[in-house]
């Protein structure tokens, strides 16, 4: 007897009508969780399952569809279809009966661009103009090049050049890093090859534990309407192949938690920032929507992978909304206006927006859509920095200046406060301008490296831990020869002597940061690769060594020797050698012979 099999998304749906909280957004206001490889905060939303196949409104006119996809067959290249595009393409020229929808269009058009040169910011960077392809390294070759450079700092810029290729880092940063959007067409949809791909996605899939929720989300965007559909447990292919032919889209949480390379890319790049660098992978079916449009926290880099993707971004829509701390809810189409770049991506392409910039992104009919976000300099502002320095500073007033312990006036309640605003009072300028006073008077107790430090120590926990080269393996401890064999413990100690020479393993590595009357050296070779799954790694450093620590951070990356290291007793000297070397922090210029 033959059996009608019963899809995954089929049973989802009944068991979502049977209890419709399970369909609801998990997050609670002000809830944080991972989006785009950083937390983000957002608000809560109500949610309904609609109907099985999820279908997406074409945004792009299907006039101009038809035009993009003939002139591909017929080998005509369009390198950039953006709002101006989109709106010639549908110009009153047509002569298929067309005339007033192009007229309305053009109106639309004139007032998109009178709206641009109204806006915050300026309208982004389109970089490279011709279609000619733009050939760079293999990934593999640009991970081989790296290897062979000592400065890990040196490192991650010549992998974020490589990243954003051709424009140049320093314009970059000079003139679109938080100001503008940036569109990098390539035309070589092998650029990124080796990064991640569907192939990778599916066997992560099969080998590891990914939970619904915590590494995979189930999205869909349909009707103006933003849906999650994670069941409980561990996303089996089975299950999770299901969702994707019936419509939805894969967010992959952390993927470095998987994949090495991601993993390398990362830790390297996070240099580069000062500041985390996360992932997520979204993979999408032709003709669909996984997300509404939102902005995030983040300065976001999406490099399209596999596929193509229709991407439209907005500029913040208040002044207040420019380089926000939170991520937004999501929006309806008709709060956004109009988007100020709208571009199909390919494979090698790559597309940044800095946080504040709305965006959405859709596929068009003809072919899934598989990218990767990266992110950086989530909650790395000034203000987060007097964040910390603020309250700091405040304390240490109110301890050593008695005018920040005198007294309140005693009826300073009867003419301040917001049911006093109207009053004309002189006593209210006084009190106003006495609290100036203390205000400023604030910034001389102001412990600013020690607010630094502590921005230092968020950052290397939420850093990811080093990815080793074979050389850097056999000049650490991750490559002696320790090991069991005939029956005993063979090679348990390493020689390290005066004459030993010695770095560190990475430029941001380790961090020494005073607490009270202890030294702490806090690091990141411990860290997991899943985000803040382990309480920060740190060690206490003794008084006499401290000196020696701050010697070989300043040394980098230079080998220096360890008799040359400034403790006054040698055998500190060979102490501290050693106890950074069991740690992990260490390099030896050489493979240390066993004893």
């Amino acid at each position: 007897m033959k059996v009608t099999r019963v899809s995954a998304f089929e049973i989802y749906k009944a068991l979502s009508a049977e209890n419709p909280s399970q369909n609801q957004e998990k997050d609670a206001p002000n809830v944080k969780r991972e989006e785009n490889g950083l937390h983000v905060s957002k608000k809560s939303r109500r949610t309904k399952r609609k109907h099985n196949k999820i279908k997406v409104l074409k945004v792009l006119p299907k006039d101009v569809l038809s035009e993009m996809k003939s002139a591909k067959q017929e080998g005509v290249h369009k390198p950039n279809i953006g709002v101006k595009e989109v709106l010639n393409c549908s110009g009153t020229e047509r002569t298929d009966g067309r005339h007033h929808k192009g007229k309305i269009l053009k109106e639309k058009k004139a007032k998109v661009e009178q709206d641009a040169a109204e806006t915050v910011t300026s309208l982004p960077t389109k970089l490279p103009g011709s279609a000619k392809p733009l050939v760079g390294p293999a990934l593999e070759t640009v991970f081989e090049e790296l290897g062979k450079i000592q400065n890990s700092k040196e490192r991650a810029a010549k992998l974020f050049q490589w990243f954003i290729s051709p424009i140049s880092a320093k314009k970059f940063f000079s003139e679109i890093w938080e100001k503008k959007p940036a569109l990098i067409r390539r035309h070589n949809p092998d650029y990124y090859k080796g990064l991640f791909s569907t192939a990778e996605f599916d066997r992560i899939l099969r080998d590891n534990d990914v939970q619904y929720g915590v590494n995979l989300d189930v999205t869909s965007y349909s009707n103006g309407e933003r849906e999650t559909h994670n069941p409980p447990g561990r996303a089996l292919p089975f299950n999770v192949w299901d969702f994707y032919k019936n419509g939805c889209s894969l967010r992959m949480l952390n993927p470095q938690a998987f994949s090495v390379t991601v993993w390398n890319v990362l830790s390297i790049l996070q240099e580069q920032f000062g500041s985390m660098a996360g992932a997520n992978v979204y993979l999408t079916p032709a003709d669909t929507q996984g997300f509404a449009p939102h902005y995030d926290d983040i300065e976001a880099f999406v490099v399209q992978l596999e596929g193509k993707k229709h991407w439209r971004v907005y500029n913040p829509r208040t002044k207040e909304e420019v380089l926000p701390q939170v991520s937004s809810p999501n929006f309806s189409q008709d709060e956004i206006g109009e988007p100020i770049l709208e571009v199909v991506l390919e494979a090698g392409d790559l597309l940044y927006f800095p946080r504040g910039f709305i965006h959405q992104g859709d596929c068009l009919s003809d072919t899934h859509s598989l990218h990767i976000t990266i992110s950086s300099f989530q909650k790395n502002s000034w203000g987060d920095l007097l964040d910390k320095l603020l309250p700091a500073a405040l304390q240490i007033a109110i301890e050593e200046d008695v005018e920040f312990r005198q007294g309140l006036p005693l009826d300073y309640l009867s003419y301040m406060g917001v049911q006093n605003s109207e009053k004309d009072d002189p006593r209210r300028t006084d009190f106003t301008e006495k609290l100036q006073g203390l205000i400023k008077k604030l910034a001389k107790f102001a412990p600013v490296d020690a607010a630094v430090d502590q921005k230092a120590k968020d950052f290397l926990h939420d850093c990811l831990p080093p990815v080793l080269t074979e050389e850097e393996k056999a000049t650490s401890v991750f490559g002696v020869p320790t090991r069991w064999e005939d029956g005993d413990a063979r090679d348990v100690a390493v020689q390290i002597n005066g004459k030993t020479k010695i770095r560190l393993l990475r430029k941001g590595v380790a961090r020494l940061c005073s607490e009270g009357e202890a030294v702490i050296l806090y690091h990141t070779v411990e860290n997991s690769r899943v985000y803040h799954k382990e309480e920060p790694k740190f060690f206490e450093v003794d008084p006499e060594h401290t000196d020696s620590v701050e010697f070989l951070i300043h040394s980098y990356p230079t080998y220096v020797t360890v008799e040359s290291l400034p403790c006054e007793i040698p055998d500190d000297k060979i102490s501290i050698a050693e106890l950074l070397f069991e740690k992990g922090l260490l390099l030896t210029k050489n493979p240390l012979p066993s004893s």
